[in-house]
């Protein structure tokens, strides 16, 4: 998608450094942090939101990068969160997970 900020950056458009990437996704840092540590796996296919995502390798091929990624980082406690649809805080129509530790700031 042409137009979708997350598929730019995954292109290189933006020089965004990637925590962690893997096949299946890209790992970086929020632009606007919610939490000490603030990060966002995003899936390297364009899915717009869990309810458009019907691959389950996929799926699991996210939360398995979020596990990389903390560990990876040694962050041992942190919150998962995926916002779906514009109603619940959906900002960027490109699914991703948000990866929160340390003090929240919401």
């Amino acid at each position: 998608m042409t137009d979708c900020i997350f598929c730019k950056i995954i292109n290189g458009d933006f020089n965004t450094e990637f925590v962690h990437e893997n096949e299946y996704a890209v790992v970086f840092k929020d632009i606007n942090p919610k939490a000490d540590i603030h990060l966002l796996v995003v899936p390297r296919k364009h899915v717009e939101s869990l309810n458009e995502l019907d691959d389950e390798i996929l799926l699991g091929k996210l939360m398995t990068t979020v596990k990389e990624t903390t560990k990876k980082l040694g962050i041992k406690s942190y919150r998962t969160i995926i916002n779906t649809g514009k109603e619940a805080g959906q900002e960027v129509f490109h699914l991703h997970i948000h990866i929160l530790s340390g003090k929240m700031n919401f």
